[in-house]
């Protein structure tokens, strides 16, 4: 061979070696910039036993001042952020317009403009706007190119130009709305049965169109169409030939329309079921419940300063703002949010018994699964260190870890981890508390699988990737104690009474007596290899190597593991009772702990020719998983190589997480513009998942296609640590996603 046919061969060589590496390469997130959107709430205390709500309209003028209209004057929002409502209070800015007796409000040319029950007036352009009129309980405003105002109380109108009233009009149809057309230099009134037309130039009206159950309108698109909302859904008018264009939309969150408004170039609808915004792509996004709103009875919807949108409901005032922020900025607040009121003892734990979702008057919960939550932020913080170094994540593994470590030494029984652990001084009312040898201390028995795996988990992450040499050793030291007690009792659990307990389990005689349908029998085989591969790893010890092959080839662990997600189903008739209960439908907490263990599993595995079989196993899970979009089972995915592992669907999950963990109820079973299908196993409810910003608000054992949940009363707010920064520093990890402006 030639030495120029040589390099010939070579370079070819390169090149296909470089471009099969960019043609296998995993996709990575470059985390720029989106939009995130989060609430601001002003309650306001209206006087009991008022037949209707007294709040009627809100405007913002171009200096950002709010102002609320209500039937007791004048109001103004206060004191509001985040998770800390405000209220609307009685505007006491100006004096002399105490005196007034203010009727109606607008906006016109990004000024307050005025109705009291004498005159049209303005505090803008020097307070020389002061024109007369003569409808005493005038109760909308709305003005032309050349300072004219229209007038109205529901059945007479006038129109007031150069002071004087230019023109006196009634009609029979009380108006609900009134709305300039710029472009055709005339006023649109909407009236419950009909849509009318007042020229400013003729001083004419006439009536355009003839509908029922008529309820709001707004102009859009540059004034080519009017979006008209009715009690059963809207429909578009075309505003040169004013006649209505095709059908009704009625496939909406609510069918119920109370207010419309074009901010921007996104139509907005106020509804009796909360907000919701018209999208590009002809579905919606909604607003309702108290993460975002008072009520979910709007009123009116307006556009705030800095791009926000102000939601008036009967109950006050929700501005729904939107900033620029980066996943990492967003990493960033949840931090805050974790290390500031969610942690108990170092467990990561939820706050209960708040009260209308004001985090300062929770406290913090003690969980069954106080272990498993910890491990997962634990988990966030290991890879969080292993990608930035940080100093302060470091320590919150330390912190996290010694809470955990705790676990182990205070049942005072070898490698039997509790549940939890908390001082005496209140009664808990549950069995499983046993009274700690320590003073002042109980442990919560009955531990189950979920927190083993939840510990191997995360000790074997920090021995793989934290390099202090004390914590590591520690690590290890646990992984050691809790297998060999694993190993020693026969694959239990054994509690403080000698008894296994009910899911610490792993054993063949119990594994295998499932039936192959019943998940229980491939999750169990599945997560036991997983922890037995991680104790070989971080150990070297033979016996963890050698009962993991054990179970895998003699006992069938192999095959149950490898079994197919789509097998899995209900027991057959014949089954005994526990298959029939843990398989009446889909596992959502089997996921969970299937995803943890895959770390384990794969990464640890013994060989090349388990580690495809592993890999198999995955995928096979995760594409049964892919409807429901889950961020943390997207990315972990990731760790197979797979190309496709659904990585914007991962960013779309945390993009749209709410920065509110507040656990409001959420309801979205009445909703019409969702497509549901027929019951089923997985108990998938829709076509398509809800973004998050619309569900209640769980962790990642729960069903994503569940409708409804949470409390109205905001009782509860969920920590950040396991939910949103345990997928997102794991994707940074794995290198899926990039840190801020990379």
């Amino acid at each position: 061979m030639t030495i120029r046919l040589l390099k010939k061969v070579m370079f070819f060589f390169i090149f296909m070696q470089s471009f099969l590496q960019l043609a296998t390469a995993q996709s990575k997130h470059k985390d720029l910039p989106f939009l995130q959107e989060y609430s601001e709430k002003y309650n306001f205390e209206s006087e009991k036993n008022l037949p209707s709500s007294p709040l009627k309209k809100v405007i913002c003028d171009r200096n950002g001042v709010i102002q609320v209209l209500s039937s007791t004057g004048i109001l103004k929002p206060i004191a509001a952020q985040l998770l800390y409502p405000g209220k609307l209070v009685p505007d006491m800015s100006s004096r002399p317009m105490k005196d007034k007796n203010i009727k109606a409000i607008n906006i016109y040319r990004n000024q307050f403009v005025y109705a009291d029950d004498k005159v049209v007036l303005s505090n803008a352009w020097a307070g020389k706007l002061n024109s007369k009129h003569s409808i005493p309980e005038v109760n909308l405003i709305d003005g032309d190119n050349n300072f004219g105002f229209l007038i109205s109380d529901g059945i007479h109108l006038q129109f007031i130009k150069d002071a004087i009233i230019a023109w006196k009009g009634e009609v029979t149809d009380p108006i609900k709305d009134i709305a300039f057309d710029q472009k055709r230099n005339l006023f649109w009134i909407l009236s419950s049965k009909s849509i009318g037309t007042f020229s400013a130039k003729d001083k004419t009206f006439q009536t355009v169109l003839n509908r029922e159950s008529l309820t709001s309108f707004a102009l859009a698109h540059a004034n080519s169409e009017l979006f008209v909302g009715t009690h059963n859904g809207y429909f578009i008018m075309d505003a040169d030939t004013k006649k209505q264009k095709g059908d009704y939309y009625r496939k909406l969150p609510s069918n119920d329309i109370t207010a419309i408004k074009e901010i921007g170039q996104n139509i907005w609808f106020g509804s009796s079921m909360g907000a919701f915004k018209l999208k590009e792509d002809k579905k919606y996004d909604y607003y309702a419940s108290k993460r975002w709103l008072p009520s979910n009875q709007v009123i009116d919807i307006t556009k705030g300063a800095d791009n926000a949108i102000l939601i008036l409901t009967d109950k006050g005032l929700g501005k729904i703002i939107s900033v620029n922020m980066t996943l990492e900025q967003k990493a960033d607040f949840y931090e805050k949010q974790v290390r500031e009121r969610h942690l108990r003892n170092g467990f990561n734990a939820s706050l209960v018994g708040m009260k209308d979702g004001d985090p300062a008057t929770g406290w913090f919960e003690n969980s069954d699964n106080d272990g498993l939550w910890t491990t997962m932020y634990l988990g966030a913080e290991v890879f969080r260190y292993a990608v930035t170094k940080s100093p302060e994540a470091l320590q919150n593994c330390r912190e996290s870890f010694e809470a955990l470590e705790r676990l182990y030494a205070i049942t005072k029984i070898p490698g039997f981890p509790a549940r939890s652990y908390e001082r005496t001084g209140y009664n808990r009312g549950d069995t499983p508390w046993r009274r700690a040898a320590e003073p002042d201390w109980d442990w919560k028995s009955t531990t189950s699988s979920d927190e083993a795996i939840g510990h191997i988990f995360a000790f074997g992450a920090i021995a793989e990737l934290v390099d202090d040499v004390d914590l590591k050793k520690r690590a290890i030291t646990l992984i050691d104690t809790l297998m060999t007690h694993i190993i020693d009792h026969g694959y239990y659990l054994i509690d403080w009474h000698g008894q296994p307990t009910l899911w610490g389990r792993w054993s063949p005689e119990y594994v295998n007596a499932f039936p192959i349908q019943v998940g229980d029998r491939k999750i169990t085989a599945s997560n036991i290899t997983a922890m037995l591969q991680t104790a070989y790893r971080f150990t070297g010890k033979k016996i963890y190597k050698d009962k993991a092959m054990e179970l895998l080839n003699k006992h069938g662990y192999l095959e149950n593991l490898m079994r197919s997600m789509k097998v899995i189903n209900e027991a057959p008739a014949d089954a005994n009772g526990l298959s029939k209960l843990l398989s009446s439908s889909w596992n959502h907490s089997d996921d969970e702990m299937y995803f943890l263990g895959y770390w384990g599993l794969y990464r640890y595995a013994f060989n090349d020719t388990l580690k495809a079989k592993f890999r198999q196993s995955i995928i096979d899970h995760w594409e049964i998983e892919r409807p429901e979009k889950e961020g943390a089972w997207n990315i972990f995915t990731s760790i197979t190589g797979e190309k496709n592992f659904d990585l914007k669907e991962a960013i779309w999950y945390l993009q749209k997480y709410p920065l509110d963990l507040v656990n409001w109820r959420m309801v979205n079973s009445k909703r019409n513009d969702i497509e549901r299908i027929a019951p089923n196993f997985r108990e998938q409810t829709t076509k398509e998942v809800l973004p998050p910003s619309e569900l209640t608000i769980e962790r990642h054992n729960a069903n994503r296609f569940t409708l409804d949940g949470g409390d109205v009363h905001g009782s509860s707010e969920y920590s950040a640590g396991d939910i949103w920064l345990f997928p997102y520093w794991l994707g940074r990890y794995l290198q899926v996603i990039s840190a801020s402006n990379k």
